[in-house]
């Protein structure tokens, strides 16, 4: 925990208290994922119950190192959590999620009690604040066909504005659409964690809980890799192999060397969708979209449990079973109906 002027958060007071968040919360967080998991749900509940402004990468980040001691302290308690989580049903966030967000804001109050800023009754109270019915596991989000997989792909080059956006869009979008990659996993990816194994190009992806996989690149993003990698090369300073795989690219077209965020990714699939005209489309949809087709293809459950990097494949057995199968008895029906009398229908 750290104090500092709320002037460099750029807020009114500059004597204001500030808690950094994110300075204590490693030592709770199992992984970088779970503390950007963290970082988002208290960012959410701080727009929602405080009425700041959503923030996003960078600024959000900022936000998590300079709360405002004095506005935590009013917003913090168990009301106000039970609350919040009432407004998150309403949204129809899944029972997975609002966990996570509970568990957020208990432990954002946990360390800000931890610290002397708050008694320690109120967030005991707040541990005991029960998670509102929902609907069991996560959203269930989109399955694209394949037809809108190659569309959206297709989309990310057109859309581009530049020959190197194309180049990076098109190999983001492959490795996202093909590879089943978290937007996490693509982000962290680097240079060198790609390597020839026994012929085969393989990309080394560090994954949630820490966990690292070997998965083989398709031999058609192999060759999207190529002309991006000459891209990445001719704008790296430093140690190439351990410079970002997937980029940003600054206004004109030119490469940075710093890596693209998850929200960056989460707007490139967003833009990429509505270019396609085929609606809102999130990153973990197209990781669903690989699932499911190989599942429909007869894939056995087995190899799609290790491409998506599953601890079991009882785990990958539940994931596919949340996909929307179909359901089309009202269809037999209807057709059963059309036969009996075709003029009801007109």
């Amino acid at each position: 925990m750290t104090l500092q002027p709320f002037g460099r958060g750029g807020l009114s007071d500059p004597h204001a208290l500030t808690f950094n968040f994110a300075a204590v919360l490693p030592g709770r967080a199992a992984s970088p994922h779970t503390a950007r998991a963290y970082f988002r749900w208290v960012d959410t509940f701080l727009a929602d119950m405080g009425g700041l402004k959503p923030t996003r990468g960078d600024q959000r980040t900022l936000r998590m190192q300079t709360l405002a001691v004095e506005q935590l302290r009013g917003l913090l308690s168990p009301p106000m959590l039970r609350a919040w989580l009432g407004k998150l049903i309403s949204r129809n966030h899944g029972k997975q999620g609002i966990e996570q967000a509970r568990a957020a804001v208990i432990t954002l109050a946990d360390l800000f009690a931890e610290a002397g800023w708050m008694d320690e009754t109120i967030s005991a109270a707040m541990a005991r604040v029960r998670t509102p019915r929902a609907e069991d596991g996560q959203r269930t989000g989109r399955w694209l066909s394949l037809r809108e997989v190659r569309l959206l792909m297709e989309a990310g080059a057109q859309m581009a504005t530049s020959d190197a956006q194309a180049a990076r869009n098109r190999v983001a979008l492959a490795m996202l659409c093909t590879m089943a990659l978290r937007r996490e996993e693509l982000c962290v990816a680097r240079w060198g964690d790609l390597s020839k194994q026994d012929d085969r190009v393989v990309l080394r992806i560090h994954g949630k809980g820490r966990k690292v996989a070997p998965v083989d690149v398709p031999p058609n993003v192999v060759r999207l890799l190529e002309p991006w990698r000459k891209l990445c090369l001719a704008n790296t300073k430093g140690l190439f192999q351990e410079s970002p795989l997937i980029r940003r690219i600054w206004k004109g077209g030119r490469v940075s060397t710093g890596g693209m965020t998850p929200e960056g990714v989460l707007s490139l699939v967003d833009l990429a969708a509505k270019h396609a005209q085929i609606g809102h489309v999130a990153p973990h949809d197209l990781r669903r979209s690989v699932a499911g087709a190989l599942h429909q293809s007869g894939v056995p459950i087995e190899k799609i449990s290790r491409l998506l990097r599953h601890s079991t494949v009882t785990v990958t057995e539940r994931y596919i079973n949340r996909l929307p199968q179909r359901n089309e008895g009202a269809l037999l029906m209807s057709d059963l109906l059309d036969t009996a009398d075709e003029d009801f229908w007109g």
